[in-house]
Parts: C-alpha cells; sequence; structure tokens
C-alpha cells in the first residue's frame, strides 16, 4: 500500500523501553478534495530512511498496517491499528542549484548559402 503528499511534520527519533527500540513519526497530508493528515511510523532502522527528507516536500510512502490486540486489567479487549512507513520516494523533481547560471537557448542559423561548401562525411 501507499500514502502519496506532501510532508506537514518530521518528528525526531524516539528512542522507547531499554531495548533500543526506536521509532520516527512523519506525517502526510493527502492532496485530494477533502485532505488528511496521516501519520506513518518509521521504526528501527527504517528512521533513517526520513534524514534526507524536509517539510513541504511531495513524497510517496510505502506503507504496512498492523492491528494489535490488548487486554485491559478488566479483561476487555482493546485493538490499536498503526501505519508503519518501510520505503519513501521523493516525487519532486531535482531542482538546479540556485546560484547556477540558465542555459542559454541557441537560434538556428538563418544565412546560409548554397555557394558554402558542405562538409559533412555523407
Amino acid at each position: 500500500m501507499e500514502v502519496q503528499g506532501k510532508i506537514k511534520l518530521i518528528g525526531e527519533t524516539q528512542s522507547i523501553g531499554s531495548n533500543g527500540f526506536r521509532k520516527r513519526e512523519l506525517v502526510v497530508t493527502t492532496e485530494e478534495q477533502y485532505p488528511q493528515h496521516i501519520m506513518v511510523e518509521f521504526v528501527q532502522d527504517k528512521t533513517d530512511l526520513l534524514n534526507n527528507f524536509q517539510v513541504g516536500q511531495q513524497i510517496k510512502v510505502g506503507i504496512n498496517l498492523r492491528g494489535r490486540e490488548w487486554i485491559n486489567p478488566q479483561g476487555e479487549a482493546k485493538y490499536f491499528n498503526a501505519i508503519q512507513g518501510w520505503r519513501i520516494e521523493n516525487l519532486q523533481p531535482a531542482q538546479p542549484p540556485a546560484n547556477a547560471a540558465p542555459a542559454q537557448a541557441f537560434e538556428p542559423a538563418t544565412d546560409l548559402t548554397a555557394d558554402e561548401p558542405n562538409d559533412l562525411p555523407f
């Protein structure tokens, strides 16, 4: 499954518990008639995938839906869902550096005459 939209928020990496579990949250705003703010969590080594992204970028995120059951102290079952990201892809084309000079457009030559030699090898 995939979620596509614009990055609204990139959270800091959180370490949870003493076992070294890491997670990082990303909020993606979808671009549809009724935009949705979807929170996607990246866990363990996948948290590093977010290092090269910034708020405002257009992205596509590969996700998995996760669900789990929890029995509370009263013996009642509660159910929780999570959206976990496993891939993230930039959808914006690469921007040229701001200090790069724009490419010059050349107009085709129009003053050619038949008297000029044709030096093409074919």
